[in-house]
């Protein structure tokens, strides 16, 4: 694996916002993800390196080589407007915790919604 790809979000707070990572290795070959050897993880924070617990964790899952991130509207309405967050999706494997990958990060910049559970 080689340093993580950025993808900036811009997130409609209270919105399901889903999106797909299917890693590679830099030759370009499909990287092998499974759930048996890997635990998926999708960080959310106001700060990078956050140090004071208020970063939040949202939902993922590993199939068929890649790995879904979620921000649930539980999630997302946690989620100040106008604020700017950052945010990583790493693997861990289940035999090494010491063996992580950054995937993906980026920034998360929320706008309110016009009529809150609509």
């Amino acid at each position: 694996m080689s340093f993580p790809a950025t993808y900036n979000i811009n997130y409609y707070q209270g919105d399901r916002f889903e999106f797909v990572i299917r890693p590679k290795t830099s030759a370009g070959e499909i990287y092998p993800v499974s759930s048996t050897e890997y635990d998926a993880f999708f960080y959310i924070d106001d700060q990078r390196g956050g140090t004071d617990g208020t970063g939040t964790t949202a939902s993922t899952s590993i199939g068929d080589n890649a790995i879904t991130c979620v921000i649930t509207p539980t999630v997302g309405n946690s989620l100040v407007p106008g604020t700017t967050y950052y945010y990583d999706v790493s693997i861990k494997e289940k035999t090494d915790a010491s063996v992580v990958y950054t995937l993906l990060t980026g920034t998360i910049n929320v706008t309110a919604d016009v009529a809150s559970g609509a």
